[in-house]
């Protein structure tokens, strides 16, 4: 038979209270869970900040790759922050990268909560995998988990209630009225819905044919923005440059107009002469036809006497015999017998009175 000692009893609860206020016992959440995560002999504290930490409280469970690592052991609202604090120990022998993620995720559809670290966020791929750069670092004692790095799961009240609203004002309740105007509209129409995805198959078919074309005509598109982005000094003071020009222009607007004006009258009166004219213009060059053969049919004979006459009355030929400033001519003279090659000379007139000296 076990007695009870009520006087025992009563002693032993002040000296409980006292040691376990000595020890900073500040409630039973202070109590690990049996079951947690091992903190080892050397924890380290995070922090994480999180926009909305749902219904997360201490002693809930830290994982990473759902393997449980530390616990949560502080849900706060930092002094005039709007972000709510998560203060979290973790084993000392887990090394977490210095750019860890952090994320509020949930066991089952009804479980408890947890805080997932990772070296990304999980629905996206990690910082090593998607820029081939690994991270740096890891995360040390005190580190604080910034709002860009952490997410949370959808809560299931969220899911329901986004489901009922599609349910219940969404465009379910549509489907039948699309179905059936569909079916309206494609009565009938079958053919030219056939032609039409045809079309679409032979613009797609050609497309892909010319997917190389296409892309390098991409590539040339790319090139001709980066020469006009390397110029764009150039093409700014040209454009600057423009702005004068075109000012002169808009002043001069009424004189071009003018003048387009003029030159429509004088393109219409040019056209009606020709057209008027003709006949005569047709006459003339049937006229001018024989005169053109003419001239095709002599060849290089005419530039070749227009090249003589020029040099009238001394052809080229002469040029050995200009000797500087005089001319040599030679004469060779044949005369056939019978022939007076010198006519007689004239008798001289007889001699006057001598005239006296002095006059």
């Amino acid at each position: 038979m076990i007695r009870r000692h009520p006087g025992r009893a009563a002693l032993a609860m002040p000296v409980l209270a006292i040691t376990l206020a000595g020890c900073g016992f500040t409630g039973v959440r202070d109590l690990p869970l049996p079951g947690g995560a091992d903190l080892g002999d050397d924890p380290y504290t995070v922090k994480a900040r999180f926009a909305n930490v749902l219904n997360l409280v201490p002693q809930s469970a830290v994982k990473v790759n759902d393997v449980a690592v530390g616990r949560v052991v502080d849900v706060a609202l930092p002094q005039g922050g709007w972000t709510a604090e998560v203060t979290m120990k973790v084993n000392g022998d887990v090394e977490l990268p210095a750019d860890a993620h952090a994320e509020l995720r949930q066991s089952s559809l009804l479980g408890e909560k947890f805080v997932q670290l990772s070296d990304g966020p999980s629905n996206v791929p990690a910082p090593s995998a998607s820029t081939g750069t690994p991270s740096t670092g890891t995360l040390a004692d005190g580190a604080v988990i910034p709002l860009s790095r952490t997410n949370r799961n959808p809560e299931v009240e969220e899911v329901l209630g986004a489901l009922s609203m599609l349910l219940n004002g969404g465009g379910i309740a549509q489907l039948r009225t699309i179905t059936v105007e569909l079916n309206r509209a494609l009565g009938g129409n079958e053919a030219e819905v056939r032609s039409l995805l045809e079309q679409a198959r032979k613009l797609i078919g050609g497309l892909d044919a010319n997917k190389k074309g296409i892309t390098d005509a991409i590539d040339g598109m790319n090139r001709l923005s980066g020469t006009l982005r390397a110029r764009k000094e150039q093409i700014g003071v040209a454009l600057d440059d423009l702005e004068p020009g075109l000012a002169v222009l808009a002043e001069q607007r009424g004189a071009l107009v003018r003048m387009l004006n003029s030159l429509e009258e004088l393109s219409r009166v040019a056209v009606d002469t020709v057209r008027r004219s003709k006949d005569d213009l047709i006459a003339d060059l049937r006229a001018l036809e024989p005169t053109l053969r003419k001239l095709s049919d002599a060849g290089t004979d005419l530039p070749d006497a227009l090249q003589v006459l020029l040099t009238y009355p001394f052809t080229d030929a002469v040029l050995p015999a200009v000797k500087g400033d005089y001319l040599n001519v030679y004469l060779q003279v044949a005369a056939r017998p019978g022939t007076e090659i010198i006519p007689p000379i004239a008798p001289l007139p007889a001699a006057g009175p001598a005239r006296p000296e002095g006059d």
